[in-house]
């Protein structure tokens, strides 16, 4: 083990950790400002969701080969700058247009850090064994940090107001890409010589070919597809089942009370899977195990009579489906190398993206015509298809 190997997990998952208080406290008190001050329209908030998504498919690739070819560290400070920028500016402006393109950069900014941040550690701490537990732990603090997240700036925002919070989280994220300047050190990691776009075309060539010529990772490609889909749809769609069966319960202290479970739940089955990972056929049963929670979950708020049941089978599902994100991006990092490292995994953002869309607009159809039970009867026929195409991906 190398000397500098704990010292770097330990400043990543201290990014992880702040990283997670601000962005999902802010997004707590995002949500209920975009309706309750900037009143927009359901149709509204679903378009930011879809634009900020057809934001993220266009720009996912470009920004992995820029960490590839350019800087991991510089790839999260500009993520940071963007981040910061459009979190503070959506606490100034209520106009639907305005936000809109605020948010469109809150979704552009995750493309820089999607994939740089994964391979960062992965190559500076240059111990395989260790990458799985460290990003396992990573997780473990960001859930931790959503649960700080959502009481201190909620607290913040009872305090001060919704957009003074708002403001302060952003300021607090430039602040936090200097941490990531003067702690995300590359030493391992070679740019590409002189004519950069070049050598960022080769890459983003290279990356491609290795995920079209490797089915495993073309099954964990399409299950990310269907999964993610499912788990954008269900964040939108159960606090609405939540308020059909108890209408007369304040949502917000009882779906925030939720979320807060939601995270220790998630928190709760991290550390249990944790010492279980031990290569990719382990990652492969985790992943289908927590598809497979999920579908109990999902198909339980369907079918629950009450707000009891239905709160549980909310948790249940939210303490699980996160669970497919942390095994896919380990598997994924398993069967690529480190000089497309951040192409590829960007590439496996562009799965969940397009997942996101398509099988979020047919659940949404299903929602219009047949209503929201069916819809997640929908959700729970996508996680059985992934399962299945899990289940199917070879075994090396």
């Amino acid at each position: 083990m190398s000397g500098a190997g704990p010292d770097l997990g330990a400043t990543f998952v201290r990014w992880v950790f702040c990283r997670a208080v601000l962005h999902r406290g802010w997004w707590l008190v995002t949500s209920i400002y975009l309706v309750v001050d900037a009143r927009l329209t359901a149709s509204q908030l679903v378009l930011i969701g879809v634009a900020q998504a057809g934001i993220g498919l266009l720009f996912e690739i470009p920004a992995g080969v820029v960490a590839d070819t350019l800087s991991r560290t510089w790839s999260l400070a500009v993520s940071h700058l963007l981040m910061g920028v459009a979190m503070l500016t959506t606490g100034l402006v209520t106009d639907f247009r305005a936000v809109l393109a605020t948010q469109m950069l809150w979704g552009l900014s995750w493309t820089f850090a999607s994939g740089a941040d994964v391979a960062w550690i992965s190559d500076e701490l240059d111990e395989p064994a260790r990458v799985p537990v460290v990003l396992i732990r990573a997780e473990q603090a960001q859930l931790g940090g959503t649960v700080a997240g959502l009481a201190g700036i909620g607290g913040l925002a009872w305090l001060t107001g919704r957009a003074t919070a708002m403001v302060l989280a952003g300021a607090a994220m430039l602040l936090l890409g200097l941490y990531v300047v003067a702690g995300f050190r590359e030493r391992r990691f070679v740019p590409a010589p002189a004519r950069r776009w070049r050598a960022g075309r080769r890459i983003l060539a290279h990356g491609s070919r290795l995920v079209a010529a490797s089915r495993v990772l073309l099954a964990v490609f399409a299950a990310t597809f269907l999964v993610n889909g499912v788990i954008g749809a269900f964040g939108r769609l159960y606090p609405l089942r939540l308020v059909e069966l108890a209408p007369a319960v304040d949502p917000t202290v009882w779906i925030t009370g939720l979320s807060v479970v939601m995270c220790l739940a998630g928190a709760f089955a991290l550390r249990a899977t944790q010492r279980t990972i031990d290569g990719p056929h382990t990652v492969r049963r985790g992943y289908v195990a927590a598809c497979a929670v999920g579908v109990i979950g999902v198909a339980g708020l369907a079918l629950a009579p009450g707000p009891a049941g239905a709160g549980a089978a909310v948790v249940l599902a939210a303490g699980a489906l996160p669970l497919t994100r942390s095994f896919g991006t380990i598997w994924v990092n398993s069967e690529t190398t480190g000089a497309v490292r951040a192409t590829v995994h960007s590439l496996f953002a562009q799965a969940d993206y397009a997942g996101t869309i398509v099988c979020g607009l047919a659940v949404a159809v299903i929602a219009g015509r047949a209503g929201l039970v069916y819809a997640l009867a929908g959700c729970v026929a996508f996680l059985v298809g992934a399962i299945i195409v899990a289940q199917r991906a070879p075994r090396r």
